[in-house]
């Protein structure tokens, strides 16, 4: 209001006395509102003037700016600036001298942005440290009001450590440096991090000067990850990796520390610049393995939780920080190869055997398979030979199936040990891997854990009836079944199959017999221990064909001798040949 005062001066000619006695009816109407309003500011609409606060509240601000009327400003306008006070001079825009209230109409608002680009660019140019008021939050960080203007704020920038909770900033008025401005599309950038960095960064230089190996600092957890945990040590940074978080396994360094934790820690490296620095935590006790209780020797029986699986083993941790290794040869008597995914899993509680065990070198290595009873031990008394049992396929070879009789003991089925009279050319054809067989135990290989088995052995021998039902010429209906380069594969029935050449698969009208076909074929060799049958098509007819031939060939002969006889010549007859006896007879006495 002083300011107003000021500005008031009286008019040169204006008669007091008459104004006194009251005696001013000669002045009009019209010279008194001229006077009067001679007596304020000239302002117009549109521009920009300097304003009084002379009232403050949470909807308005009451401003005088020397007119007739005081102008109303939206308390929102003042955001930015928390600590608005009655007496402080702002800025304001005249947006109309008189609405139909009569009421002054500003703007603070406008008034900032007539300016406001004006005054970021030369904040940015002077490194000026300016205020802005977080209006809201937005993808990857804030929107600040800054001179009217709205700038971006990066999450990243708010703070040096990472803000996990941007709205707690939402509506504060905070101390901001412009760093950068995008002329042509007239957006700003504004960092919180800057003005506190320039502090950090004397603050950082110092502890570097002082690090050492082997030291020992307190620290705050600024960022857990996956990896490892990040300690503010003052300014400098500083990484305990996951395995230096505790002496047994840590698979999420959350169940170790807490953000903002305060911790103690142990500097293990930095690089030469000491911008990395390795940090230990788990070193501030000591090693589990100096505490393993001296009695524990190899043979005993320990519990302990699985915390690593691989193919060739497990991890178990019998006590945190002291682990040993299940070796897959050791979690069962079997002999495949297999998986310890197949044994275990990750949490399992379990119990095993120490087998070796090293406190030099902190190594130990357990079986699970020691508490069960090696079924070798006593293979002969629940495995006797001939004793008949329920196998299970587990894979193939092309000599033979592999079975399991129950875990630890396996068996082998040579392919001829499979089927008395069927041919099987691989043992895909006879079972399937998983599929249960029955078998007989022919022989025990106690030393090589080997079981030789039988399948066939179940039944009797069906080659003892067939040596006296297939002889050598027997004639048997059979169909081929399968075509050879060789000859031809043909089924008799009840399994039995036999083999013919192509020399015998000549039928009467001169064609070779086909695929499918059914024919007699005659036996024309059998071998029982090679479990063989030699078969011929041909030879069922080219043999009636010859006996027929020899049948009708030796009456023809006995005619033609007739012949012979009857054309031999007079003189020689029967009587001549007597007498010719009768006279050699003579003559060899005389002699």
């Amino acid at each position: 209001m002083s300011e107003l005062t000021n500005k008031v001066q009286p008019l040169a000619d204006f008669n007091w006395d008459e104004f006194e006695n009251g005696s001013h009816v000669s002045i009009s109407k019209e010279e008194l509102d001229k006077a009067y309003d001679e007596t304020l500011n000239k302002v117009s609409e549109h521009q920009v003037v300097d304003g009084t606060v002379i009232s403050v509240d949470k909807k308005e601000v009451i401003v005088n700016i020397g007119y007739k009327s005081d102008g109303i400003i939206p308390a929102s306008e003042f955001r930015y600036n928390p600590e608005l006070k009655v007496g402080d001079v702002v800025e304001v825009y005249v947006e109309n001298q008189e609405d139909k209230k009569g009421q002054l109409i500003l703007s603070h608002k406008k008034a900032r942005l007539s300016k406001s680009w004006e005054r970021v660019n030369a904040a940015l140019d002077n490194q000026e440290i300016i205020q802005g008021y977080i209006k809201c939050r937005t993808k990857g960080g804030m929107i600040v009001d800054v001179f009217g203007i709205e700038a971006f704020l990066p999450g990243s920038q708010i703070d040096v450590h990472p803000i996990r909770d941007y709205d707690q900033f939402v509506g504060k008025t905070m101390e901001f440096k412009i760093v950068k401005i995008n002329q042509e599309f007239r957006n700003v950038v504004v960092s919180h991090k800057a003005l506190i960095e320039a502090e950090l960064e004397a603050q950082k230089k110092e502890i570097i000067s002082k690090l050492e190996k082997g030291q020992i600092l307190e620290g705050t957890v600024k960022n857990i990850t996956s990896y490892g945990v990040f300690v503010d040590l003052g300014g400098v940074d500083g990484l305990i990796h996951i395995t230096d978080l505790s002496w047994g396994r840590v698979d999420d360094p959350h169940k170790v520390v807490e953000l903002d934790q305060k911790i103690n820690v142990v500097i293990l490296d930095f690089d030469d610049e000491k911008k990395r620095i390795a940090l230990g935590l788990k070193q501030l006790t000591p090693h589990p393995w100096d505490a393993l209780d001296s009695e524990i020797k190899v043979g005993d029986h320990v519990k302990g939780k699985v915390v690593v699986i691989a193919d060739y083993g497990a991890f178990v941790e019998v006590q945190p920080g002291v682990e040993g290794l299940i070796h897959v040869s050791e979690m069962s008597w079997s002999q495949h190869l297999r998986s310890a995914q197949d044994f275990l899993k990750v949490g399992d509680e379990i119990e095993a055997v120490i087998l070796t065990l090293d406190r030099d070198e902190r190594k130990m290595s357990l079986g699970i398979k020691q508490l069960k009873e090696d079924p070798w031990e006593t293979i002969e008394v629940k495995y006797p030979v001939s004793s008949k049992h329920t196998a299970k396929v587990r894979n193939f070879t092309n000599f033979g199936v592999f079975v399991e009789l129950e875990e630890g003991v396996d068996g082998l089925i040579h392919i001829s040990d499979l089927s008395w009279t069927k041919k099987v050319k691989h043992p895909s054809e006879f079972t399937q891997v998983g599929a249960s067989i029955d078998v007989v135990v022919l022989d025990i290989d106690k030393e090589n854990r080997r079981l030789s088995l039988g399948h066939k052995q179940l039944e009797d021998n069906p080659w003892d009836v067939f040596e006296g039902e297939y002889t050598v010429g027997s004639i048997h209906q059979g169909k081929i079944t399968e075509l050879l380069e060789k000859g031809a594969v043909v089924s008799l029935g009840k399994d039995v199959e036999g083999f013919a050449t192509p020399k015998h698969l000549v039928k009467e009208d001169g064609t070779q017999a086909a695929m499918g076909e059914e024919l007699p074929f005659k036996v024309i060799e059998f071998n029982k221990d090679s479990k063989r049958i030699i078969l011929s098509h041909s030879r069922t007819f080219e043999d009636a064909q010859r006996e027929e031939r020899k049948a009708t060939k030796k009456p023809r002969a006995k005619k033609e001798d007739s012949v012979k006889i009857e054309n031999q010549p007079a003189a020689t007859t029967l009587g001549d040949i007597d007498v010719l006896a009768q006279l050699k007879a003579q003559l060899e006495k005389g002699e």
